[in-house]
Order: C-alpha cells, then structure tokens, then sequence
C-alpha cells in the first residue's frame, strides 16, 4: 500500500442472521441454522449458516427447497429486532476508526480508512483490529477486502470467508492479475442475466472480459 493512496475497506460479517442466532442459542453452535421462512409455509430463506451451505442451502432459495435439501437443520423465523440491535453495535466499533462509515446494509459497510492510518496503522492493521474489536465485543465474525476502491473492496471481502483477510494489490497492473482468474461471478453487481450474456460470448472469467 502506497502512502497517501486512498485505503478502503469492506467489513462483511460472516452469515450474519444465522451467526446472530447460533451465538444466542449456545445449543445450535455446529449445527446447521436456516433463518427466515418456515419449510411449511410460503417463503426464501433469509440466511444460512455455514454449516447448512454444504447442502446447497443459501439467502432467497424456497425454505421448503431447503428443507427438502437438509431436514435436520434447525428453521428459525428472522428477529430483526435483535439482528439491528447487533448491527448498531458493529456500526459503533466502524465509527472509532474512521467517521468516513457508508453502511451497505445490516451487515456490512464501506470505511474509508485513508485518514485513520496515522493513529491506527496501515489498512491490513486497521482491518485487522476491526476484526479482533468485532470479536470480542459480540462473539461474532467479519470478513474485510482491503483496496484501493470500494468496488474492489467489496470483491475482496467475499475471497476468504469466513473470518478472513484479502488484500488487494494497489498498483494497476497488479490489479489486472489479481482480478484476471476470478470468474464473472465475483464482480458486483453481475447477476444472472448478465453473467449468461457474459457465458454466451465465452467470457467466464474477468481476464477474458479484460482481453476482450
């Protein structure tokens, strides 16, 4: 990281909802927990734990689909009461390193750290507090992307989840590199639609969409 370039961090916390109710509930730890509708009833699921993922559960799949994927996980209806009640704490931990906070949802945010490197050290120590700050205050887990822009950020955070670290390079080739073996997936703000546009021109990874 160059002194003086723009440092931007992503702090996504980890299956946040589900995360939320297995530390509550001591008894779910290592079990797999399905947060939003019931499998009886009309509904998505909100947020699996990662310990339902292996059975191909994730957010707005049909919670009977999750159902009929992993029977004895552990339905648990959304309490977004408390879920915001955690986020707030979150937010405050964001706000003692930075005032430069952009909250992107419940869950995660974007923090503009440039300012904050005199007192806090550079971005990877920054993220790295916010992580050990996180997890000694709610017992919970984040993920951080540490870049040179929010966008890269935000692709960053979801490469070592979860409770993990990715540094983006800060130079613009090495940015190329970086982004070139990552599939189209992985760019924000590409969903379905697009990423099969994107398959029919035998474009799969950024690379190829760079080439081209």
């Amino acid at each position: 990281m160059k002194k003086g370039h723009p440092i931007f961090l992503h702090v996504d916390m980890d299956a946040f909802f589900a995360s939320v109710e297995q530390r509550d509930r001591p008894e779910l730890k290592g079990t797999p927990v399905v947060v939003g509708s019931p499998p009886d009833q009309r509904g998505v699921v909100s947020a699996a734990s990662y310990e339902a993922r292996p059975y191909g559960i994730h957010s707005a799949m049909p919670s009977r689909t999750a159902f009929q994927k992993c029977p004895h996980a552990v339905f648990l209806p959304v309490n977004m009461a408390r879920y915001k009640e955690v986020s707030r704490q979150i937010m405050r931990i964001f706000e003692t390193y930075t005032p430069l906070v952009q909250p992107l949802s419940i869950d995660e945010a974007f923090l503009d750290v440039t300012g904050a490197q005199r007192l806090f050290g550079d971005g990877q120590t920054i993220a790295e507090k916010i992580r050990c700050d996180i997890q000694a205050e709610t017992g919970l887990t984040a993920s951080v992307g540490i870049a040179p822009n929010m966008y890269l950020a935000k692709i960053a955070s979801d490469m070592n989840k979860p409770d993990g670290v990715t540094l983006v390079p800060f130079e613009q080739d090495a940015i190329e590199r970086f982004l070139a073996p990552l599939p189209i997936s992985r760019m924000w703000g590409v969903g379905k639609v697009t990423q099969k546009k994107l398959f029919s021109l035998k474009l799969s990874t950024i690379g190829q969409l760079q080439t081209c």
